[in-house]
C-alpha cells in the first residue's frame, strides 16, 4: 500500500505512521529523515543538498521530489510506503503522480486550539532528547537523565500559530487534490482511538488489493 499522511503539525501524524509501519510492514518516509540521511552520503544529489544547506538556503521542490523518488525506488518500498511530510504542496503532489500511484491519503484532523495546547505543553530534554508533557511531568525534570527540561522555540504558542498558518496556506489545498481517495480520522482521542479506524480501513484496502 502506498499511503500519504496529511495533517497539521502536532496532529499526531508521526505516532500514527509508526503504528501503520509496524502492523503493515511498510516504511515510514519523512522528508526530515531523508535530509538527515542524505547529508551523510557521497553522491551528486547529496553534494547538492549539502551545498544548499551550508549556504542557509531552502532546498527547492525539484531536489525534494528527486530525493523522494530515489527513496521509494529502494527495495524496502516494494510492498508500499507511508509518506509523512510529503507532498506539502499541490505542485509536489502533481510531481509525485508522475512516478507513483498513491492508494489512499489519510487526513488526521485536530482543531488548531487543541494542537496549540498540546504542543505548548511539551517539554524536551536538551541532553537525551526525551519529550514530555508538563501534565505528566510537572517537575520538568527528565526521568531518564535527571536534566532540567526546556521548551523548544517551535513549541511556543506564537511559533505554533505561524506553522499552522503555513500549513493552511500551502498544504490544505492538497485535501481537495486528493478528494477521490481521502480517509479522514480525528486525533482528538488517544493514539489507540485514532489508530483503530485507520487500521480497520487499511486492512480492508489491503484485502481488496490482494
Amino acid at each position: 500500500m502506498k499511503i500519504i499522511l496529511l495533517g497539521a503539525p502536532g496532529s499526531g501524524k508521526g505516532t500514527l505512521a509508526k503504528k501503520i509501519s509496524r502492523d503493515f510492514d511498510i516504511p515510514q518516509i519523512s522528508t526530515g529523515d531523508l535530509f538527515r540521511a542524505i547529508v551523510k552520503e557521497s553522491s551528486p544529489l547529496a553534494n547538492k543538498v549539502k551545498e544548499i544547506m551550508a549556504s542557509g538556503g531552502l532546498v527547492p521542490d525539484e531536489i525534494t521530489i528527486e530525493m523522494v523518488k530515489d527513496r521509494i525506488a529502494k527495495p524496502d518500498c516494494k510492498k508500499g510506503f507511508i509518506l509523512d511530510g510529503f507532498p506539502r504542496t499541490v505542485k509536489q503532489g502533481e510531481a509525485l503522480a508522475t512516478f507513483s500511484n498513491i492508494d489512499t491519503v489519510i487526513l488526521v484532523e485536530l482543531a488548531n486550539e487543541v494542537i496549540i495546547d498540546r504542543l505548548s505543553s511539551r517539554r524536551t530534554c536538551p541532553n537525551c532528547g526525551e519529550i514530555y508533557s508538563i501534565e505528566d511531568n510537572p517537575e520538568e525534570i527528565c526521568k531518564k537523565c535527571n536534566t532540567p527540561l526546556i521548551q523548544r522555540d517551535d513549541d511556543k504558542p506564537d511559533t505554533i500559530r505561524h506553522r499552522l498558518e503555513v500549513y493552511d496556506k500551502n498544504t490544505s489545498p492538497l485535501i481537495n487534490f486528493y478528494s477521490d481517495r481521502l480517509f479522514k480520522v480525528s486525533s482528538a482521542g488517544s493514539p489507540e482511538e485514532t489508530y483503530s479506524p485507520v487500521k480497520a480501513f487499511l486492512t480492508k484496502l489491503e484485502e481488496k488489493g490482494e
